[in-house]
């Protein structure tokens, strides 16, 4: 075969080609990070991808800072209220009549306020004028002491059972999910009864927290009998060796007697259950509904005996005062407030915190 001589010029053309195609072949390579590494070449430090500093964690508000948020709507409206009590030095029947006004606006309740001013007026006896800053101790303090602390229980059996109990809307399911993630996160075993099965939304819901918790799960079919679900609940909780249980129950007008024969009856087949139980009869109630709150209360007080109060829907009212018309009259320990819709917006009370978040005090 006859070789035909290749031109000079030809051969340039070609050798620029090749060399042009190598050096696109490098670079695209130094732009693959790690891929000249695998040839046993080095990459340099420049076609190395950086990922980008995650930003640090955002602080998260104090307890007594989520309170003092929620409580804002109580706080104005108390505050302007309170304006004339604090403004200026006064008599003290004069100061305890503005007083009286401004407590009773808040929602606070005849009863609850009567006994707020006797404890100013001993605090400030002897003073005829006495000074703002010594009225303002006194009321925070009065406030503390009718509120009280809410301490749980010590649990004196396994497992613990909790019925909780509301009228419609108040947010019970929801409470119900933040205190098993409560529970949960001390190392509780927790079973959730979905009771409620009057709403066959409720189910899901409390489905979706056992799910998102780490929570066990009793439920049967939307329309039910409540009685019977939480029977079958007390039995699930003695063999799966829960800690706690928490039995939801249906919304229900505590005006409606024979709804609240019901609760009654699933209170007593509880008991059938496991003796004993239950240890606890929580009753969930929105803030927002201020004194009606109270009726709600006392009626759900003569059917379970309530040993606690969740306050839920803090942070949209005016009518913070409310609390304490509710821990005067009924005598039963406010445990937990909601301050917002996040799962940690569901804090343990304390009269302490609640009294200087309402007062507007650091």
């Amino acid at each position: 075969m006859q070789l035909w001589p290749i031109p000079p010029e030809a051969a340039l053309l070609a050798a620029l080609a090749v060399a042009v195609l190598l050096g696109l072949e490098l670079r695209r390579r130094r732009r693959r990070p790690g891929a000249d590494a695998v040839n046993g070449i080095a990459p340099p430090a420049s076609a190395v991808e950086k990922k980008p500093e995650a930003d640090p964690p955002a602080a998260q508000p104090s307890a007594a800072l989520r309170l003092r948020a929620a409580l804002s709507k109580s706080r104005d409206a108390l505050r302007q209220r309170l304006a004339d009590v604090f403004g200026r030095n006064r008599e003290i029947d004069a100061l305890l009549a503005s007083l009286e006004e401004a407590l009773l606006g808040a929602d606070v309740g005849v009863r609850t306020t009567a006994r707020i001013l006797g404890v100013v007026r001993t605090r400030c006896a002897g003073d005829r004028e006495p000074a703002p800053a010594k009225v303002r101790a006194a009321l925070r303090d009065a406030i503390e002491a009718a509120l009280g602390d809410g301490v749980l229980r010590a649990r004196r059996a396994k497992p613990w059972v909790i019925l909780v109990c509301g009228v419609n809307g108040v947010g019970k399911t929801t409470s119900i999910g933040k205190l098993a993630a409560r529970f949960r996160a001390a190392g509780d075993k927790v079973l959730l009864v979905a009771a409620d099965t009057f709403r066959a939304a409720a189910i899901e819901q409390l489905g979706i927290w056992a799910e998102r918790v780490g929570a066990d799960l009793v439920r049967h079919q939307s329309g039910a009998d409540p009685a019977a679900v939480a029977f079958d609940g007390m039995k699930a909780a003695v063999a799966r060796e829960a800690d706690v249980v928490l039995v939801d129950t249906a919304g229900r007008l505590h005006t409606r007697e024979n709804l609240m024969q019901e609760l009654r009856k699933v209170s007593r087949v509880i008991g059938k259950a496991i003796p004993g139980a239950p240890h606890e009869a929580w009753l969930v109630l929105d803030a927002t509904t201020g004194q009606n709150a109270l009726s709600q209360a006392k009626v759900f007080t003569e059917a379970l005996g309530l040993s606690g109060i969740v306050l839920t829907k803090l942070d949209g009212t005016a009518k913070g005062g409310a609390a304490l018309a509710i821990r005067e009259e009924l005598g039963v320990p406010i445990l937990y407030v909601g301050v917002g819709e996040g799962l940690d917006d569901l804090r343990p009370f304390s009269s302490a915190e609640y009294a200087r978040a309402l007062l507007g005090e650091e």
